[in-house]
């Protein structure tokens, strides 16, 4: 009798932990959705700040199933709708109402093909996601689709920061961003994973600090610090590349060493 209530109650902790991380997913998508009514009001700044958040919650959800161990095969397919959802639909909706509706047709053909993007990047990474681990986890291939449905809101996000003084043609740079976002999400460009960061104790403290920092400047001066992390994750990108390069070159020299010392046993 004791053993059958102590099953009972492992099941039901093992559903707990599975259901409290797809909860938070499932909010995420609702913050998503949220963003196109804002988008739709004509409340941009809140749409931004709908994004956001749910990119924060994105990026809380996986990582606290995995320290919960409630991951699940469920999880995993609903994060990538979420994703399409909040990441792909939202910002397609919110820059169609913003400027892409002022060029008629073409601005509706731009904004399916970014969300078409999105939704083939997700595919091949749950394809890819289930191949053996590797140093290659600590690299995307193509940027993740957060940091892509952030990257398009950059031209409105700019527009309401305090770097207006770029005077920027929006008609022309709005198209571009999405272009260049939409190749981006669909390339093999390796990008930095951060999944598996590996931080030594003595330095944990500076990280939270930074963290703390970082959030903080997000509270106080919201676009300005979005554009500028903007900024940052673009130039990273050819930094990740050739680091990745890198990391390659070095790993095949170890397997050619390892099969010549074999050869010569």
């Amino acid at each position: 009798m004791e053993q059958q209530n102590k099953n009972i109650k492992l099941v039901s902790s093992k559903k707990t932990r599975v259901i409290l991380p797809n909860i938070l997913t499932l909010i995420g998508v609702c913050i998503g959705l949220t963003s196109i009514k804002f988008a739709f009001d004509g409340k941009f700044e809140l749409s931004i700040i709908a994004v956001i958040v749910a990119a924060i919650i994105d990026g809380l959800d996986g990582r606290i199933a995995r320290l919960i161990k409630g991951t699940s095969k469920v999880g995993k397919e609903l994060d990538s709708l979420t994703d399409v959802i909040s990441f792909g639909v939202a910002p397609a909706f919110i820059m169609y109402f913003w400027a892409l509706s002022e060029t008629g047709r073409i601005g509706w053909l731009i904004s399916l093909i970014y969300v078409v993007c999105v939704a083939l990047r997700l595919a091949r990474f749950n394809v890819s996601s289930n191949e053996e681990s590797s140093w290659k986890d600590n690299f995307f291939e193509g940027i993740p689709s957060p940091a892509g449905g952030v990257l398009v809101l950059m031209p409105l996000i700019l527009s309401v920061s305090e770097f207006q003084f770029l005077n920027l043609n929006y008609e022309i740079v709005v198209p571009i961003m999405f272009i260049t976002v939409s190749i981006l999400l669909i390339s093999k460009i390796p990008t930095y994973s951060l999944k598996r960061i590996a931080v030594p104790r003595s330095t944990s403290i500076f990280l939270l600090f930074g963290i703390i920092l970082y959030f903080g400047l997000i509270l106080v001066y919201t676009f300005n610090a979005i554009i500028i992390s903007g900024v940052i994750y673009l130039f990273m990108v050819p930094i990740s590349t050739m680091h990745y390069f890198m990391i390659k070159k070095n790993a095949k020299k170890v397997v050619e060493d390892t099969e010549h010392h074999e050869d010569v046993l």
